[in-house]
């Protein structure tokens, strides 16, 4: 924009004049509402983790927050609509790990590409996701689920909430690093494949850790290790993948906050130190904890290195796996 003008312009002082104009206008921001658009439909965690980091905003910055649900396509929908506004700091995204990376290396014909047409503000949370069998199956260890599948390749059943979710993807990442050949078995959301797996039509879920936390609980579901990179708090005792015998491996569900690409790098650093300041009241922390997720707060170039990073690597995956629509 500065460029622009100073090209435009004849006037060099006139043009040094006018450059300023933005800079002081990003230093005033925000001056009028922002929109702050869910993917999804409302009373979800995404839902709900961007009301209550705007209203952070809302009360740090003077100006309303409003949530804008706009729900399709996994989270495409919502996040093509981000991509097409203006970059000026007045819509942002409820940005997922699907829609803002799994959907880049899935779909061919995927509207926009995350990691240069978003600017992102932050990877707000994170949660690895967990290796769940009923109790009184056989598969004590993953090293059995290993086994058991490169002895019956293609039998070893996992349910998912649907294709391309970051559980899906998890069984297809598990299924690449251990040269073992699992059964995808796609639902329309979690809690039907949950209740597959308790009546045993199901041989396992790589599952969210809040989903069967209640099921770990009274004894009827057996957690055999998580996908991050350490012990959960909620899983106390149960490995990491790395820790059961799979090196390196680490796969997280996320949620950020993103804002269309060439957004002006002040407006970012405001909206960044927002966020941050929101992660840090009472009412936050309680919910991740009860929720099982794992802070971030990561800033804008890191964000930016992450999405990139898992990009590249469900691309990976998906290649292997012969995904790509």
């Amino acid at each position: 924009m500065i460029h622009t003008v100073k090209t435009l312009l004849a006037g060099a002082s006139l043009a040094l004049g006018l450059a300023a104009l933005p800079a002081l206008a990003q230093d005033d921001y925000p001056t009028k509402p922002i929109s702050f658009v869910v993917p999804f439909n409302p009373g979800g965690s995404t839902d709900l983790l961007a009301r209550k980091i705007g209203e952070s905003l809302a009360s740090q910055f003077g100006q309303p927050v409003v949530v804008e649900n706009r729900a399709g396509a996994g989270g495409t929908v919502g996040a093509n609509y981000v991509v097409r506004s203006d970059a000026d700091g007045y819509t942002l995204l409820m940005g997922v790990t699907g829609a803002n990376a799994i959907s880049a290396a899935l779909r061919s014909d995927l509207p926009y590409d995350p990691v240069t047409e978003f600017d992102p503000v932050s990877i707000v949370i994170s949660s690895p996701l967990v290796l769940v069998v009923r109790a009184d199956s056989d598969f004590n260890t993953v090293q059995d689920v290993i086994d058991y599948a490169k002895a019956n390749p293609g039998t070893f059943t996992h349910g998912t909430p649907g294709v391309g979710t970051s559980m899906h993807m998890t069984g297809e990442l598990f299924a690449l690093e251990t040269g073992t050949e699992l059964l995808h078995i796609p639902y329309k959301g979690s809690a039907e494949a949950l209740q597959d797996l308790l009546g045993g039509q199901l041989d396992s879920m790589f599952a969210d850790i809040l989903v069967t936390s209640e099921y770990v609980k009274s004894g009827d579901l057996r957690p055999l290790a998580v996908t991050g990179t350490q012990e959960h708090f909620l899983l106390e005792g149960v490995p990491t993948m790395a820790e059961a015998g799979i090196p390196g491996f680490a796969a997280f569900s996320w949620q950020g906050v993103f804002a269309p690409a060439g957004t002006p790098p002040a407006v970012l650093d405001k909206l960044y130190a927002g966020v941050s300041a929101a992660l840090e009241t009472e009412e936050l922390k309680e919910m991740f904890a009860q929720r099982g997720f794992l802070v971030e707060g990561i800033d804008p170039a890191a964000s930016k290195a992450f999405i990139a990073d898992e990009v590249a690597k469900w691309t990976k995956v998906v290649e292997a796996a012969g995904l790509r629509q």
